[in-house]
């Protein structure tokens, strides 16, 4: 299995991942990072804004609802990673960070879906 990657640090509209400076919303990866992820609708996470989740098929997703929480998560959504396999955490992106990196020092697959501003 592939190290995982590690947060350094994030704040409202900036995150460090591995060292690497993003600006952007992003997607963390067990094995690499998607830069400037962008939503089919900005504030409402569909299941085909995560085409490389499922691809990538992770034990644990999860997703960085931004700084004040105001990105949404479809209920299809849920119900798509539900029947894939994926488990799914819920938070704002602080959080969210946090939660990640406890889950990738495990040694278990887990990828994040990070809104990084409101």
């Amino acid at each position: 299995m592939p190290n995982q990657s590690f947060i350094n640090s994030y704040h409202f509209g900036h995150i460090e991942i591995d060292g690497k400076a993003y600006d952007s919303d992003v997607i963390v990866l067990p094995a690499s990072v998607i830069a400037n992820w962008w939503r089919k609708e900005g504030h409402l996470l569909h299941s085909e804004d995560l085409t490389d989740i499922f691809e990538q098929s992770p034990r644990t997703l999860v997703i960085g609802q931004g700084a004040q929480g105001c990105m949404k998560i479809a209920s299809e959504t849920i119900k798509a990673l539900e029947k894939a396999g994926i488990k799914t955490i819920i938070n704002r992106t602080d959080q969210a960070v946090k939660m990640y990196n406890d889950l990738a020092t495990t040694g278990d697959s887990v990828a994040a879906a990070l809104h990084l501003t409101c």
